[in-house]
């Protein structure tokens, strides 16, 4: 359990800081003290169904995005930057790569 604490606490931390939030920030938000936020972010301690709805809430997200512990969300930058280096090194596959961004965003 200990380990699902600490990886939820990253969590947290990780879409208050995407958001620009400090601790007293969210704290507020959230109905909680910031000491109480600080202990859920290093994962001494746990969240209750309220305050999982409340952290949701705050931060615009779904507790499947918080439980969700291999999957972090990059900012539109560093997605335009993987892209163009996906496109760079598999220049060859230019055209394929086109078309399927195309389609995809055209609706097929």
């Amino acid at each position: 359990m200990n380990e699902i604490k600490k990886q939820l606490g990253r969590k947290i931390k990780y879409y208050r800081e995407l958001r620009k939030l400090t601790q007293e920030e969210l704290s507020e938000m959230i109905d909680m003290s910031c000491r109480s936020l600080s202990f859920l972010e290093c994962g001494t301690n746990f969240v209750t169904a309220d305050t999982l709805e409340r952290v949701c809430n705050a931060l615009n997200v779904t507790p499947k995005q918080l439980f969700d512990f291999e999957y972090y969300p990059k900012n539109p930058a560093d997605i335009k930057n993987d892209l163009e280096k996906l496109i760079n090194s598999n220049s060859d596959k230019l055209g394929d790569i086109y078309n399927i961004l195309n389609g995809f965003l055209n609706g097929f």
